[in-house]
């Protein structure tokens, strides 16, 4: 690898300051490991399963991915309205990403205690 000269260089112009700007937030990785581990989510689920977060939160969350292409929103014409979620082929190619991150975590968790 080769060594650069920070004055040389320009952090948004890396491709880390782009992952990373499709994936900060409070939320948005939650959103994408949710969704790697169990594919199709309805709203609803998500939102139990995100224990706490607000409706507009998650709402606007989801938003933000779909139109950075990282997920798909189904929506299907009945009442009431059913809605699901789930990695684009964009998002999919996140996995290894996230798979490393619950690697490391498992990893380097301290141990529980049994009480």
């Amino acid at each position: 690898m080769d060594m650069q000269c920070i004055r040389e260089s320009r952090l948004e112009e890396t491709g880390f300051h782009y992952t990373m700007s499709l994936i900060q937030g409070k939320y948005k990785m939650t959103v994408l490991y949710a969704l790697m581990e169990f594919r199709v989510v309805r709203f609803n689920e998500l939102k139990r399963y995100l224990n706490g977060i607000s409706f507009k939160t998650l709402s606007l969350t989801l938003k933000e991915l779909e139109a950075d292409g990282l997920v798909h929103r189904e929506e299907y014409p009945q009442i009431p309205p059913k809605v699901e979620y789930s990695l684009t082929e964009r998002g999919q190619s996140l996995i290894p990403i996230l798979d490393q991150l619950c690697a490391w975590g498992d990893a380097h968790r301290p141990p529980r205690i049994s009480g």
